[in-house]
């Protein structure tokens, strides 16, 4: 089976595809990887065949724009139709050349399902944030205003479909890139429990639990509470950490912080608080007894693998979604404020209330009983069969 995979440039969506390309390519199966520079190593290693991106005057690798894409719909729609025009040329005469018999793409990498429909290729959604549907999709709160600026958005985005018409893309509207239905062949990078609304999703989705990486460099515990912290790449909050800091200084628990490059460093820590650029976040949450997170998809799924009770801190719509499924099942708590007395009171609840760990366990034991690589490499032999 000869497989075209197309991603964003994102970690937080290439790093759970990597076990399942690895599980094909171990089966015999050719994996032809478009993505960018910057992973391909990771993506060789995983076997795959890596094709490049890059230098295609692909404006969604420019981090502004990225973000923008989130809030405005229309220029969302011009960056994703320029995107797949100004890759149009390689493709096509990669395509051509590669002769796959499957094209399996990010939910958002929405170029990939446009070559599938330009091709007449069978198309699968490759999912690492939740499945949304109608009925999921309240999850995330999108109000009145957002739906007024889509409607005022309409005629310009039809504009930019009439331009993937003209390039030989049979699309009839914006809903038909954008949005999966139930005929849509789906892989999902979490469980039937930990996914909102599970029961309005066909059997062409499947959930297969998040993608776990092995520890590489042990952490040791130096205390009988070890509480982590981690935003992600982009949270640069100085006010948060300090507050953090400046709080669990007062306690006997063992604080890791993982803060990334772009912050201040923090002079004249306590001994009990140690801060990283970056961690192996595994080797840390399988010894952490709470995660204050910004609820990440892959970072929450992580922690809760491991058992670990979240307090909850999300920045984005899709954030505020996993917070919510994950408090809704009594695995965290939402962090009312920055404060300290806040962010005190919630590490505490996490750490005290025992059905918090309870929970988490349950969700662990939904994503170690999902059927994982093996099960989404055996729907995708099965489609090409």
């Amino acid at each position: 089976m000869k497989i075209a995979w197309f991603c964003i440039p994102a970690h937080g969506h290439t790093n759970p595809t990597l076990g399942l390309v690895k599980e094909l390519t171990d089966a015999g199966h050719e994996v032809f990887y478009f993505s960018f520079e910057q992973f391909r190593e990771k993506i060789e290693q995983a076997g795959a065949q890596f094709i490049g991106c890059d230098g295609y005057d692909f404006e969604m690798e420019d981090k502004e724009n990225a973000d923008r894409v989130g809030k405005d719909k229309a220029f969302a729609s011009e960056l994703l139709v320029s995107s797949t025009l100004a890759l149009d040329e390689m493709t096509t005469e990669k395509i051509r050349e590669i002769r796959p018999d499957i094209v399996v793409s990010d939910s958002v990498a929405f170029w990939g399902k446009l070559v599938a429909m330009k091709h007449g290729l069978p198309y699968v959604s490759s999912t690492t944030t939740f499945a949304f549907n109608r009925w999921s999709a309240q999850y995330m709160k999108h109000g009145l205003w957002e739906t007024l600026k889509m409607l005022f958005a309409m005629p310009r985005i039809n504009k930019q479909i009439d331009r993937l018409r003209e390039k030989g893309y049979p699309v009839k509207g914006f809903l038909d890139i954008v949005q999966n239905d139930n005929e849509t062949n789906t892989i999902v990078y979490t469980s039937s429990y930990f996914q909102p609304c599970a029961e309005t999703f066909s059997e062409r989705y499947h959930f297969i639990g998040p993608s776990i990486r092995p520890i590489t460099q042990p952490f040791t515990k130096t205390a009988e509470k070890t509480v982590y912290i981690s935003m992600g790449t982009v949270n640069q909050n100085r006010e948060f950490y300090r507050n953090c800091i400046h709080v669990l200084s007062k306690t006997d628990w063992q604080v890791i912080i993982s803060m990334g490059t772009n912050t201040e460093r923090f002079e004249r820590l306590p001994d009990n608080i140690q801060i990283y650029e970056s961690v192996d976040q595994m080797a840390v949450l399988s010894i952490a007894d709470a995660f204050i997170t910004h609820c990440g998809m892959n970072s929450a799924s992580e922690g809760l693998y491991f058992q670990v009770p979240l307090v909850l801190f999300p920045q984005t719509p899709e954030q505020g979604a996993v917070a919510k499924r994950t408090e809704e099942l009594g695995a965290g708590i939402r962090l009312k404020s920055i404060r300290e007395e806040d962010i005190l009171y919630a590490v505490r609840q996490v750490l005290d209330v025992p059905s918090y760990k309870n929970n988490a366990a349950r969700i662990s034991e939904s994503f170690r009983s999902s059927g994982g690589a093996p099960e989404a490499r055996a729907f995708l032999e099965s489609l090409v069969r």
